[in-house]
């Protein structure tokens, strides 16, 4: 036996107890006659007590040891005399009689802390040591956690999960797909699942009702801290179900997972319109937590003579509360801030209100006290508050304050990672069109039914048809989005011809699900989270990475293996693959 309990759970009752443990060194201290030694596994760190009056061998041999040698301690648990209530174990300590190195190891090239000296690239070249931190263990409970949660609630309301396949057809639309070669039919390829679309729908068709799956899913596009080339998502399709019945599920889904692992109750989850959302936002996935809605100044900004407004087909502004003491630098910051080439404003105003409720701002020449009060009362800004405004083309100028918005947001300390906001956003443009080539491109995915009141402007007007789609937004965050689908061959055709299918290509690409419709396909949607972007999102990071073992770098390259690598002639030939040299 390797052990009789693990390093985390002796307890001062556990005083006098002869116990046998096993794990990694962590921690080294020698002094005159003792030493001691922080144990560490899965479950937590114990401190080993070698002490010279007891067995000057024992105390030898503990100096042999380096920091992560796998070692085994017998020995009797003792109270500790200086305690350490930062660990579980902290009351005691195993004063040790026997001890065994089990496998020496190389000092590792960086601490195996939490609070470590080691980078990204050096940690991600040696993530095995990495998973050693408890920190980034404790990333790995909490995405097991939540995995068992979903799985838990999923069968409690009746869906079956059912494994997809994984090598499937490559189809046109979303991202790049990844690519198999297939040796048994040379020239041929598979590609990898984006997501498991089709087949759940095909499983409505088969009578099965609910569905989910956490699923690995692929996409070749390009890297950020929320996205990897392979992913994780909790996928799900219900039968005889309209948008309402879909929400309410998985709000409980959501609200089950809130309770279970985090222990709060979230309170009901409201909703907007994608148009609203872009109103006052700017953007489809807003961020709660704090308000800042965009005011449009068009009627009180323009006619005043400053041609920067005049000219400009919107003005937004919105208040910054308790930002009027913002200095002359702080200011030129923020000009900085949304000049940034992945931002575009060509400049920034400001209105300070004073604490006497005069204001005081950057085009105090054309905008008198009577004017700028108006611009206080549409951002509804108060003594003491920052108004911030932005001026050029309607949805340049939406994205460019929803990016200051959210820097604004962070300055003030409104985006706590842990209060969290969530928010069906709902009605979505069913199609949106390219400015080069004119097509029409599925907002979501080719099999989203349009709202039923919206089918007759298919037609006459595309960009005027909405999605009975939804997504779940949780602080600034896209975290779940699905929709009501197509069950209905007629209209499924109609929508690729909007997309520049011909008949054939549907065909050819999607005809299996086609014909699947005229055996009697119920209505039916579903939604998908990214359980990866979830699981962050409760350990309040911004980085998916840190909740994925075995994570990609920014490059999409696994640097502890190695990966992508190339492959030996013999085995491009056997797939009947040539690469071409660059």
């Amino acid at each position: 036996m390797y052990r009789s309990h693990t390093c985390g759970e002796l307890k001062l009752a556990d005083a006098g107890k002869v116990v046998t443990l096993a794990g990694w060194a962590a921690r080294i201290r020698t002094m005159g006659g003792m030493a001691f030694i922080d144990i560490r596994d899965r479950y937590g760190i114990t401190q080993l007590a070698f002490n010279e009056g007891y067995d000057a061998g024992i105390l030898e041999q503990a100096s042999q040891i380096g920091r992560e040698f796998v070692i085994q301690v017998t020995g009797k648990v003792a109270e500790r005399e200086s305690k350490n209530p930062q660990i579980p174990t902290g009351d005691v300590e195993v004063i040790v009689t026997e001890f065994k190195i089990l496998n020496p190891a190389k000092t590792p090239p960086f601490l195996i802390e939490n609070e470590t000296d080691g980078g990204d690239d050096l940690r991600m070249q040696y993530r095995y040591l990495d998973l050693r931190r408890e920190v980034v263990r404790a990333n790995m409970v909490l995405r097991h956690k939540m995995a068992q949660e979903v799985r838990r609630y999923l069968s409690d309301s009746d869906f079956i999960e059912v494994e997809t396949p994984v090598l499937i057809k490559s189809t046109p639309e979303g991202a790049r797909d990844f690519v198999v070669p297939s040796r048994l039919n040379p020239g041929q390829f598979y590609a990898l699942p984006q997501s498991p679309q089709t087949f759940k729908q095909l499983l409505m068709v088969s009578g099965f009702d609910r569905y989910f799956q956490i699923v690995k899913c692929f996409r070749d596009e390009d890297l950020r801290a929320d996205r990897q080339p392979e992913f994780t998502q909790i996928d799900c399709e219900m039968s005889f179900v309209e948008r309402e019945d879909i929400l309410h599920v998985f709000e409980g889904l959501t609200r089950h997972l809130f309770q279970k692992v985090k222990g709060i109750d979230l309170p009901e989850v409201p909703m907007m319109s994608y148009a609203d959302a872009m109103q006052f936002y700017g953007c489809d996935k807003p961020d709660l937590r704090f308000d800042m809605r965009f005011a449009d100044l068009n009627d009180m900004a323009k006619g005043k003579g400053f041609g920067v407004f005049d000219n400009s087909e919107a003005v937004i502004g919105i208040c910054a509360p308790g930002a009027a003491s913002y200095t002359r630098k702080q200011l030129d910051e923020l000009t900085d801030f949304v000049k940034r080439p992945q931002i575009g404003a060509t400049g920034l105003i400001y209105c300070r209100v004073e604490a006497d409720g005069t204001f005081k701002s950057s085009v105090d020449k054309f905008f008198d006290q009577n004017a700028l009060s108006g611009w206080a009362a549409a951002c509804g800004a108060n003594p003491g508050d920052l108004i911030l405004v932005l001026a050029g083309p309607l949805n340049k100028v939406r994205k460019q304050m929803n990016e200051l918005r959210l820097e604004m947001g962070t300055r003030l300390g409104l985006r706590d990672p842990f209060n969290y906001k969530p928010l069906w956003v709902i009605d979505f443009p069913l199609l949106e069109q390219d400015e080069e080539s004119g097509r029409w491109h599925a907002m979501h995915h080719p099999f989203t039914s349009p709202l039923p009141e919206d089918i007759h402007l298919m037609q006459s007007d595309p960009g005027a048809v909405r999605a009975n789609a939804y997504d779940l937004v949780i602080n600034g965050v896209e975290v779940g989005g699905g929709s009501i689908r197509i069950h209905n061959r007629s209209l499924q055709e109609r929508m690729f011809e909007l997309l520049g299918f011909t008949p054939e290509q549907a065909r050819a690409q999607f005809g299996f699900l086609m014909d699947a419709f005229e055996y009697g396909a119920p209505p039916h949607g579903g939604i998908a989270f990214g359980f990866d972007r979830l699981c962050s999102l409760f350990g309040g990071s911004e980085t998916i990475r840190d909740y994925i073992a075995f994570p990609k770098n920014n490059a999409g390259r696994d640097v502890m293996i190695d990966a992508p690598s190339a492959l030996d002639q013999e085995q491009l030939d056997e797939l009947s693959v040539s690469v071409k040299q660059r």
